[in-house]
């Protein structure tokens, strides 16, 4: 069993240590569930009466609550509880994880014009196409397949059952979760006489350092130019991006968000779930759209936005929502009408 000192946890991650620094931690606990040999952390003053009712032995909180922990066996003071808890989760995985082995595994197929970093990691049944590149300390999960001439960026890890299509790229330090697709068509197809003819998708899928990408999420390749991912992005699981999609660094999006054809999406944006976006639209950067909410058209101020209409017939629909977006001006007329009758 891992386990560590509070004061050596201090001295890898920083803080203001205080307390017992020889206090044993073996875990990472809600303050719910944490014991004597646990460390939580308390990101919020409206969770002031878990830590009250607390057993954790270590907790990790901001200077406001430096009062709140002063009979603690032990805790951490820092400036950004909630980002000290990340970094410590991380650090914690680092320490206890099964390092991967370096090496090819004797069932998967690396194709001979591939080049393969000494340092990569390719795990069982997993393809390797044509001309592709594995960067160092690259990790390929069970049963992946990368296409020809595709790039994996240095330490990206391949969940099982993730597929990276030809010619797409994918920078370092990603993560990109079972059963993701990367570098599917994208939806493209000409009516002609009552059927569709497929448009083949000559473009690629471009992902930059520090994506991650969740379960079963699907970023489709472009139809001319390429999709486009920046980095830091994250997507959950089930997302969907569309082909020649744009979406700028570090922004955010929740599970089943759906984003349509040659939209462009601005940086340090968030999408809650469900949400959508209609295509060839341009949201700017900041903009935070709310969960199930559809995007019909483009945003050029920051902000939060949100909401959701009902279905109805496209008629009646437009009506209603030109009627709707007047109610607020109508009120005040009403209101105005009402005080000439009083």
């Amino acid at each position: 069993m891992f386990e560590v000192r509070s004061g050596e946890l201090v001295a890898q991650l920083g803080g203001e240590l205080l307390g017992n620094a020889a206090l044993v931690l073996r875990g990472i606990a809600p303050l719910e569930a944490a014991g004597i040999h646990d460390i939580g952390f308390l990101s919020s003053a409206r969770y002031l009466a878990l830590l009250q009712q607390s057993a954790a032995g270590c907790v990790i909180v901001g200077p406001d609550q430096r009062a709140a922990v002063a009979v603690r066996p032990s805790a951490i003071v820092t400036a950004d509880p909630y980002l000290y808890y990340a970094q410590l989760t991380q650090w914690w995985a680092r320490q206890t994880r099964k390092p991967t082995r370096p090496g090819v595994h004797p069932s998967a197929v690396v194709e001979p014009s591939a080049s393969v970093h000494d340092e990569a990691s390719i795990a069982a049944l997993s393809h390797v196409g044509e001309g592709a590149v594995i960067g160092r300390g690259v990790v390929i999960g069970p049963q992946c397949h990368v296409g020809a001439h595709a790039v994996i960026g240095e330490f990206t890890r391949l969940a099982a059952q993730v597929v990276v299509g030809e010619r797409c790229r994918i920078g370092a330090r990603c993560i990109l979760h079972g059963g993701a697709v990367i570098g599917a068509d994208g939806f493209g197809f000409a009516p002609t006489e009552g059927r569709w003819e497929k448009i083949e998708q000559l473009g690629a899928v471009d992902i930059g350092d520090d994506v991650e990408i969740g379960a079963n999420s699907c970023v489709d390749r472009g139809a001319l130019q390429d999709t486009v991912l920046e980095q830091g992005v994250k997507l959950d699981n089930l997302v969907h991006i569309a082909h020649n999609v744009v979406v700028g660094a570090h922004t955010a999006m929740a599970a089943c968000v759906g984003i349509a054809g040659s939209t462009r999406i601005g940086a340090h944006c968030t999408f809650a779930g469900q949400a959508g976006v209609v295509g060839h639209v341009q949201i700017c950067d900041h903009v935070h759209i709310g969960a199930a909410c559809a995007v019909t058209r483009s945003i050029t101020r920051p902000g939060s936005y949100g909401g959701m209409f009902p279905f109805d017939e496209n008629g009646v629909w437009d009506k209603n929502a030109a009627t709707l977006r007047q109610l607020y001006a109508l009120r005040g007329r009403v209101r105005a009408l009402e005080s000439k009758n009083t």
